[in-house]
């Protein structure tokens, strides 16, 4: 065992880091300040026709919300507005024109559809594919994420593109922020195994110790340390898959606009198995084209980011998209969490083209497989989001981009404001109901005062609400059913128009929940509650039913109460409010409902679902040959003696050390190890943090793999 231990101890190899990774080709990244713009490049326009287009959007917008504003008074003010009422009236023309802007885009987006729209950038997604001249960096950030489910994926998108012919011009980088000690070790083994199944040295695996800034600190670090060998980077998430052909011409669309600096694809989601994932995936499917058709008709170059799926220029991420940290704490300030809409915002203030393209296919992404995953993952976003408010008064920024922020802002705040439209509705209903009136107030009046509202106007603005709400989703299927091609991948005409009335029916149910989890998430967030950094469950469910009972408890709740105060005025009252009522009170066995495996499948059916694009079907077949054989991590390096030389050449160089300045963690491991009587009774005795201390460290690791086995 001492060769052994002494192999463990020996520093990396110069320059390289180890063979887990390239030559480094460092290229600075310096935050940048939000307070005054930076000087970047000459400025760029989107044009006549685009102004005219927003021109459009937005008069469209305020002229439905004028309407709206106009009759919801005439419902109001017979009598006199109150106070409550003038509160109603405010939440209604905010939500209204909320709604109002989200019909108008989607209407857009129909006509687009109709007249087979084109992309603002020219991509090419139907000749040959082109040859390209540049080099991509495919990166792949990953915090806690299943390895193996990982791996598969990433293999099905790099023998995509090897079946392009182009495999010289793409590195492949699995930057990994695990903090599970197993998951790390597993990582590095699936690594290992990947590029022993391919034969390439063109994938590349890099472990960050310290998480610093999240995912946007992982690429930032990316940047820093290799972005200078690349021209472009391509970001995906632990659940894309994109195909080789679509990498492609993302490329070469770059390659051919010198002015962006990001190219935006719209992922279209797969392998739902749960009826709440088979339901997001059948309405992202149908819905989503459309609304990205009419946001794609209006961005110009002052697009917007997701994140993942997206192509990006490195030297102008690298010079203008580096994220400043905000000032203040936690949840407003530190670190953003939302980066992708703010590197976005930066890199057009600096002059560069944002876009996004709607008309090329071959990208697709997962979905959190129940409703309380997906609650969990929106709660991060909407802290995310919130941070935003800070970013809104910077310096430079296109007002397209502030608008992108303000949207995102508002899908989170819109929760709390129904809400409280609710709850004041049923207030105004209560007090008209037990608070006696006063007829005839103070002073001189010939006439009493009726307090009273119009029924038949309320009516009337409430349909033209739901209409405005409801009316893109009969666009969607309409336009799909004018197209041949598309209405065929649904299943057929009479299977599409039943699949939008049942996710109509589960949505609206699903609804009321997500108001509540919203509206908490929000109010958490402004009592300065941070939410951290959860992993994401990407499984079929796996939740328990105690779990669905504690999580949906608030929202039934909150629907007992509504409905007893609605039945408490008049049982018109509870007529009018039970599609709210109903999801909350039924809150609980909906969640048991979504959850549930296979259901659903086979009426919400995708275009994907009826003929698997060929990346899928070969992630599917990878995921169906994988036996994974995972041991705990320090058992996993003492049995592999190449997996255990690998990780160690791929540890950092020791940083320098203050007198004084000890690692509790690994001082309390060594102690452990030393005390162990052989290697199981040490791996028994170190904590988790203690364990990736260890694997940190090749002195700590090197001391304990020298451990003797325990006798059988």
């Amino acid at each position: 065992m001492d060769a052994v231990s002494a192999r463990l101890q020996r520093p990396p190899h110069e320059g390289m880091g180890s063979d887990f990774l390239p030559a480094e080709a460092p290229r600075e990244m310096v935050p940048s300040p939000l307070h005054h713009a930076a000087p970047g490049r000459a400025e760029i326009s989107s044009g006549w026709r685009i102004a005219l287009r927003r021109g459009l959007l937005l008069a469209g917008t305020a002229a439905l919300t004028f309407a709206g504003i106009t009759k919801m008074y005439e419902v109001v003010e017979v009598g006199g507005v109150t106070v409550l009422e003038g509160l109603v009236l405010a939440l209604f023309s905010i939500l209204l024109a909320w709604i109002a802007f989200a019909f108008v885009t989607a209407l857009a987006g129909f006509c687009l559809m109709l007249a087979r729209r084109q992309d603002t950038i020219p991509i090419d997604i139907d000749g040959p594919l082109p040859r390209l001249s540049s080099r991509t960096a495919m990166l792949l950030p990953t915090y806690n994420e299943d390895p193996d489910a990982v791996m598969v994926r990433l293999r099905a998108m790099i023998e995509s593109i090897a079946a392009t012919g182009q495999s010289e011009h793409f590195d492949w980088f699995l930057l990994s922020d695990t903090t599970d000690p197993d998951i790390w070790i597993g990582e590095e083994a699936a690594f290992l195994a990947l590029r022993k199944a391919r034969g390439t040295d063109r994938v590349f695996y890099r472990h960050r110790a310290d998480n610093v800034a999240r995912k946007s600190g992982n690429i930032a670090d990316w940047v820093r340390r290799f972005g200078a060998a690349y021209a472009h980077m391509i970001i995906l998430d632990a659940d894309s898959l994109m195909s080789g052909a679509t990498v492609v011409r993302l490329v070469d669309a770059m390659e051919r606009a010198p002015q962006a600096a990001l190219i935006q694809t719209l992922p279209v989601i797969v392998n739902g198995t749960s009826l709440f994932a088979r339901l997001q995936q059948f309405a992202g499917r149908l819905y989503g084209p459309m609304v990205a058709a009419g946001n794609a008709w209006w961005y110009g170059s002052e697009g917007n980011y997701w994140g993942h799926n997206a192509i990006i220029r490195v030297a102008a991420f690298a010079q203008d998209a580096a994220l400043p940290e905000l000032r203040g704490r936690k949840p407003f300030g530190g670190h953003i969490l939302s980066h992708d809409f703010v590197e976005a915002a930066l890199m057009r203030r600096a002059g560069w083209g944002i876009y996004m393209t709607v008309d090329l296919d071959g990208s697709y992404e997962e979905v959190p497989p129940s409703l309380i995953d997906y609650a969990a993952r929106d709660r991060r976003w909407c802290q995310g989001n919130l941070q935003h408010l800070a970013v809104l008064p910077a310096r430079g920024l296109h007002w397209a981009s502030r608008l992108h922020l303000l949207i995102g802002i508002g899908a989170y705040v819109t929760a709390p404001l129904w809400f409280a439209f609710l709850v004041l509705g049923i207030l105004i209903s209560l007090q008209a109901n037990f608070v006696r009136p006063e007829y005839f107030p103070k002073g001189f009046a010939l006439f009493p005062t009726w307090p009273a509202q119009d029924p038949v106007l309320a009516a009337q603005v409430f349909a033209a609400t739901i209409g405005l709400l409801m009316v893109p989703k009969l666009l969607a299927c309409l336009a799909t059913l004018f197209t041949p091609s598309r209405r065929r991948g649904f299943g057929g005409g009479l299977r599409l128009c039943s699949a939008v009335l049942a996710e109509t029916v589960l949505s609206a149910l699903i609804a009321p929940s997500m108001m509540i989890f919203q509206s908490v998430a929000v109010i958490e967030i402004l009592l300065g509650r941070d939410a951290g950094w959860q992993v994401q469950r990407r499984s079929d469910g796996g939740v328990s039913r105690r779990e669905i009972y504690r999580k949906f408890a608030l929202p039934t709740i909150c629907g007992l109460a509504m409905a007893a105060s609605a039945t408490a005025v008049s049982v018109p009252l509870l007529a009018w409010m039970s599609p709210v009522i109903a999801g909350l009170v039924l809150a609980i066995p909906i969640g048991l409902l979504t959850a549930a495996r296979g259901s659903g499948a086979r009426l919400f059916t995708t275009p994907e679902d009826r003929i698997p694009p060929r990346v899928l079907v070969r992630a599917r077949e990878l995921a169906d040959e994988l036996r994974p054989r995972r041991r705990a991590a320090l058992v996993e390096l003492r049995q592999d003696a190449v997996l255990r030389r690998h990780h160690v050449d791929a540890l950092p160089a020791p940083r320098p050390r203050e007198p004084g300045d000890i690692d509790v963690d690994l001082a309390t491991a060594k102690a452990r190890i030393a005390e162990a009587g052989c290697f199981e009774q040490a791996i028994r005795f170190l904590s988790r943090r203690e364990t990736v201390a260890v694997l940190n460290d090749r002195a700590a690791l090197g001391q304990l793999v020298a451990l003797q086995a325990s006798e059988p």
